[in-house]
């Protein structure tokens, strides 16, 4: 039997104009828009939809993602397409736990909100960097990591693309050693701090505060979660699964082989870019794999996914 899969992207996919014409085309989606303005304090619609200075901010940028991807989700599901699971890269978990229905749509804004601030102010500027590893395998990459304290793996993202954190100098070290060892290329990311690394566990610490004060539901359907790449049944779990989450590995190709191991076959990727497309034909190019970035896509997608269902 078919299964589907939502997945939603991390920070890094935003940009200006996103979900645009979601909110021009459908109620549903202005009216996210709009609540999620007036729960943050914030434009939402100047924010996402012009160009501006905030948006690649991370205090700012992950309350953007969220509420568009979200925004999308609504509209894919008030046409009549539902998912059997659900997955998000890093911050893109929030999106899956929301449509999974165990975090309120106002949680999943104001908690992202107050995370991406925490984590912006994690660690001072200068302290803490990122780099992707390409053509090396992820076990060659650990031993080099392993040997040097103050960096480790980020993100596990598909064969041949790997990211390390931390410690500006260790990953530095790090990059060196890699390329020694054969690593094609090994790039420093663009990125405001040592995100996925254990410099950001007392940011962890104190999200888990902000967790604390949040009512969630039980779960209508699984999720996948970064931290150990398993499925999710029980809500009970999510609080603690998050706080660990931002200084934890984000173990994405292994969430997505678990799914392919489970029987999804169709996986519809929701919110701008394809960055997630991109690193699941890496994984496995025998799946379906589709993407909802605008309202000409969700028509084409929908009508294709619910006929290979009734196929």
């Amino acid at each position: 039997m078919s299964k589907t899969a939502f997945i939603f992207p991390g920070q890094g996919a935003q940009k200006a104009g996103m979900g645009k014409d979601f909110y021009e085309t459908y109620e549903t989606a202005r009216q996210v828009y709009d609540q999620a303005s007036r729960w943050l304090g914030l434009d939402m619609k100047a924010l996402c939809f012009e160009e501006n200075g905030r948006l690649d901010l991370t205090e700012y940028t992950q309350a953007a993602l969220v509420t568009t991807c979200l925004a999308m989700e609504k509209v894919v599901e008030e046409q009549g397409l539902y998912p059997d699971v659900t997955a998000g890269l890093s911050l893109g978990e929030y999106c899956a736990i929301e449509t999974a229905g165990g975090m309120s749509l106002e949680d999943a804004v104001t908690i992202v909100r107050k995370r991406g601030i925490l984590m912006e102010q994690a660690v001072p500027a200068g302290q803490g960097s990122m780099a992707v590893v390409l053509g090396m395998e992820a076990d060659t990459i650990e031993k080099i990591t392993d040997i040097i304290e103050g960096v480790s793996i980020a993100n596990y993202n598909c064969p041949g693309q790997i990211v390390i954190s931390g410690k500006k100098n260790e990953v530095s070290l790090a990059s060196e050693r890699l390329k020694e060892a054969g690593a094609k290329r090994v790039l420093p990311l663009n990125v405001s701090g040592p995100f996925h690394s254990a410099m950001l566990t007392e940011a962890g610490k104190e999200l888990g505060k902000v967790l604390e004060k949040a009512e969630l539901s039980p779960l209508k359907i699984p999720y996948v979660t970064n931290v150990t790449a398993q499925y999710i049944n029980s809500i009970n779990e999510t609080k603690a699964l998050l706080e660990k989450q931002i200084s934890c590995s984000v173990r994405w190709q292994q969430s997505m082989e678990a799914m392919i191991a489970d029987g999804v076959d169709t996986f519809v990727e929701i919110g701008p870019g394809k960055t997630l497309t991109g690193f699941l034909r890496k994984i496995d190019r025998t799946v379906q794999i589709y993407n909802i970035q605008t309202v000409e896509d969700l028509e084409k997608v929908v009508k294709a996914v619910k006929q290979s269902q009734i196929s």
